[in-house]
């Protein structure tokens, strides 16, 4: 049978779809069909299926939670994810050593707290135990291995076409067909490697912490950490048994402050003091503990970590014990690197070093410009909001966006609940007044 027609048929027999569209909105959704119909004379793979909830691209915690919330108000959602489980970032792209770099009461998502029994700070492992157990408590089944490639709102049908491909190089491509769009991909979608002089002609080892597991790997090899964020500084914790040499210019803070972590004590002093009388705080207390960063060749920015956190997106480092190996010696700070040509690396102050392998902790990006058709909501120099936190979660047509706070798992809390509502409501009034496109 024609997939056109197939799925014709599913709808004529669809009480729900019936009852949602006027006589007029099915002409328009019945010409699409017939067009696309046609079409797949030519492409038999194609098929395009109608979603009455929300869709939502990306399964990872951002659009867990959005599922989640959808699910407690009774409003179902299809999750679409390119990967082949949920948390893939998690599961498949970080090292073994990771935990969460803030206290669990602050990672939590919504309608669902970590178990009693877990540690403070929760490990990478019981962290994807956790997000598990929420899929399954809200019944969340995405369906995998499918990447959008092509998101837009169509006038017409004033419906939202999501085209996807499945895994393969012959993947079979899909069409969702939606009146709502949540876009739950995140902050840290693709890789990003910088562009250093020499680097691809590297003679050792080139990889991005996406692929970096453990140091056993490195036994006995000299290797270079390019970049120092929260993942770079556990890396050379992880390799400083290996002659790491990292290259760090970057905030760094002790992870616990006054008996307390140093983030719950920034949210503390934020309900009565404004961000730059916060940073001066927490950068005295900082020196007072780790002393003059700058010997050591911790350069610090000239803005402090929560201004830094608000205008760029980056995450001062909460130190886990990396600053105890580079006091020590056994993490030797570089400057910025020259270039490289061979094994051999020259940095800014013509320093000539050997190594035998170059990690790229260099972070990650947004990937929406590359696939959604929407310049309003989302910026295409980024691929974030163009509204700053907590104006950017909700755009024109029944599009959303959620894990772009720039605020980790709490931002992503607050929006997930915001667009349930937002969504809810709709859902309701549409039950009320079945014959009017929402």
């Amino acid at each position: 049978m024609d997939p056109w027609s197939e799925i014709e048929g599913k709808r004529a027999h669809d009480p729900i779809f019936q009852n949602y569209f006027s006589q007029n909105c099915r002409q328009s959704v019945d010409g699409f069909c017939k067009k696309r119909s046609a079409d797949a004379a030519v492409a038999r793979a194609e098929r395009c299926i109608r979603v009455l909830g929300p869709i939502i691209v990306g399964a990872g915690p951002s659009g867990l939670a959005v599922a989640a919330c959808l699910k407690e108000k009774g409003v179902d959602s299809l999750v679409l994810e390119r990967s082949n489980c949920i948390a893939s970032l998690w599961q498949l792209k970080t090292y073994d050593r990771l935990s969460l770099h803030l206290p669990r009461q602050f990672c939590e998502l919504p309608l669902m707290p970590f178990p009693a029994y877990y540690p403070i700070y929760p490990s990478k492992q019981q962290f994807v135990a956790y997000l598990e157990s929420y899929a399954a408590r809200f019944g969340i089944c995405p369906t995998y291995n499918r990447t959008v490639v092509c998101a837009e709102y169509d006038e017409q049908l004033q419906l939202w076409r999501v085209r996807t491909r499945a895994t393969g190089i012959m993947g079979e491509e899909v069409e969702y067909v939606s009146r709502w769009l949540v876009v739950a991909t995140g902050e840290n979608a693709e890789v990003v490697l910088p562009e250093i002089d020499g680097l691809d002609d590297f003679k050792g080892t080139v990889m991005h912490t996406s692929s970096y597991k453990s140091g056993g790997a490195f036994a006995g090899k000299r290797v270079l950490v390019v970049g120092s964020g929260n993942s770079g500084m556990e890396v050379c914790l992880d390799l400083c048994n290996h002659n790491a040499n990292p290259h760090i210019v970057v905030h760094i803070l002790p992870r616990e402050m006054l008996g307390q972590s140093t983030f719950g004590l920034s949210m503390w002093l934020l309900k009565w003091l404004p961000v730059h009388v916060v940073d001066r705080i927490l950068l005295l207390i900082a020196r007072t503990m780790l002393g003059d960063t700058a010997q050591l060749g911790l350069k610090r920015p000239t803005i402090g970590p929560l201004e830094l956190k608000s205008l760029s997106g980056k995450t001062p480092v909460l130190d886990v014990g990396t600053f105890a190996k580079i006091k020590s010696g056994d993490i030797k700070v570089r400057p910025a690197i020259k270039q490289i040509s061979g094994r051999q690396v020259e940095f800014m102050d013509t320093r000539l070093e050997e190594f035998d392998a170059i990690v790229l902790a260099t972070g990650y990006k947004s990937n929406v410009p590359f696939w959604l058709k929407d310049r309003e909501l989302f910026s295409e120099k980024d691929g974030l909001p163009r509204k700053a936190f907590p104006n950017g979660w909700k755009g024109e047509n029944g599009l959303y966006s959620v894990g772009f706070t720039r605020r980790g798992l709490m931002g992503t809390s607050v929006d997930a609940r915001r667009i349930a509502h937002d969504i809810e409501q709709q859902w309701k009034a549409r039950g009320k007044h079945p014959g009017v496109l929402l």
